[in-house]
């Protein structure tokens, strides 16, 4: 029974997604193709699929542009008012950046020490310049996500020598922790972590080398300055 329960939840866990994908696909294509069928005298089949994608870049290229920035701030301004509506638009469009901007939002895939155990995070472009002041070089900003809801995290601030590099694609990660580890991550065909890893333990050895030299010819320097004997009178 249990065998037969499992396989029916991997069941809903593969067509759930796969159902609500093609839903909206198919919803929002079917209501541009009447829409363009009504009010355009010349209209062929796959205008729809056109006009969508011509649609979407426009309001990413006209959201490039500063009086749209405004107006577009605006917008939100006003659905951040609405409470249901609030809560709607603002879990889609975290989840949506976390998706479509997961190659630039962060680096690598990698597993931090969390509550005496390993959580699975994401090491973030960079460490901002206020906090690396107080903690030093010797740290990276790792975001750690909540399975089953990518709007929350955790940011963690952890020492490189704790941090463990994976050889997994970043959406591999993503589909891991939305589906709570249903989904097994797969393993990149590159070896883009471990060259990152390596990268940064050479970089560690090399300022640690060079720390040890600059106190060596100090200490040399001081030595050579102190007079060698007492003068004779």
């Amino acid at each position: 029974m249990n065998k037969v329960s499992k396989r029916f939840i991997n069941g809903l866990i593969l067509l759930v997604p796969l159902a609500i994908t093609v839903f909206v696909v198919t919803e929002v294509l079917n209501f541009t193709e009447i829409v363009l069928g009504k009010h355009f005298p010349v209209y062929y089949p796959g205008m729809g699929i056109v006009t969508v994608l011509l649609v979407i870049y426009l309001v990413g290229w006209l959201s490039s542009y500063w009086f749209m920035k405004r107006v577009i701030s605006y917008g939100e301004w006003l659905l951040g008012k609405i409470p249901v509506v609030k809560f709607i638009y603002n879990s889609v469009k975290h989840l949506s950046t976390a998706v479509f901007e997961s190659n630039n939002m962060f680096d690598h895939v990698v597993l931090v020490p969390f509550h005496q155990s390993r959580a699975l995070g994401f090491v973030m472009a960079e460490v901002p310049a206020v906090l690396r002041e107080k903690l030093g070089d010797d740290y990276v900003c790792v975001f750690v996500p909540w399975s089953l809801n990518m709007t929350s995290g955790t940011n963690l601030f952890v020492k490189k020598s704790d941090v463990i590099y994976l050889d997994i694609s970043n959406e591999s990660a993503l589909q891991y922790m939305l589906t709570a580890g249903a989904v097994m991550p797969q393993r990149q065909m590159s070896t883009k972590s471990q060259e990152a890893g390596s990268a940064m333990r050479l970089a560690d050895e090399v300022v640690a080398a060079s720390k040890t030299q600059s106190a060596r010819a100090a200490g040399e320097a001081c030595e050579e300055a102190e007079p060698h004997g007492t003068p004779q009178r």
